[in-house]
C-alpha cells in the first residue's frame, strides 16, 4: 500500500449516475414523511418512490391553476359542512352570502 495517493484527477458525485432523476434536498413536514414511510412499509416499497408517484399523480390531475373564483366556490361548498362538524351533532352552520 502506498504512503500517499494522488486524488487530483478524482471526480465527485455518484459512481453510477441516475438517468431521469435529480438528487435534491427539500423540507417535508414530519407528519407527512412519517405517513409516507408507514404506507411504504405496509406496501413493501420505498417511501421516496411513493412521494414521487404522489407528486406525479397530482401534476397529472391538476392541469389548471386554482383561481380565486374556484377557491371561493369550494369554500362556499365545504365550509358549512366543516363548521357543522366543529359545532357538534345537531348544530347547523348558516352559509354567508
Amino acid at each position: 500500500m502506498r504512503a500517499e495517493y494522488d486524488f487530483s484527477k478524482g471526480k465527485r458525485g455518484a459512481a453510477i449516475p441516475q438517468r431521469g432523476k435529480t438528487r435534491i434536498s427539500i423540507f417535508i413536514d414530519d407528519a407527512v414523511l412519517d405517513e409516507f414511510r408507514a404506507r411504504a412499509e405496509r406496501a413493501g416499497t420505498g417511501y421516496q418512490t411513493m412521494i414521487n408517484d404522489a407528486l406525479r399523480t397530482h401534476l397529472a390531475e391538476s392541469d389548471r391553476l386554482l383561481t380565486e373564483k374556484a377557491l371561493r366556490q369550494i369554500l362556499r361548498q365545504e365550509m358549512p359542512e366543516y363548521l357543522k362538524d366543529l359545532k357538534g351533532p345537531g348544530a347547523r352552520a348558516k352559509p354567508r352570502r
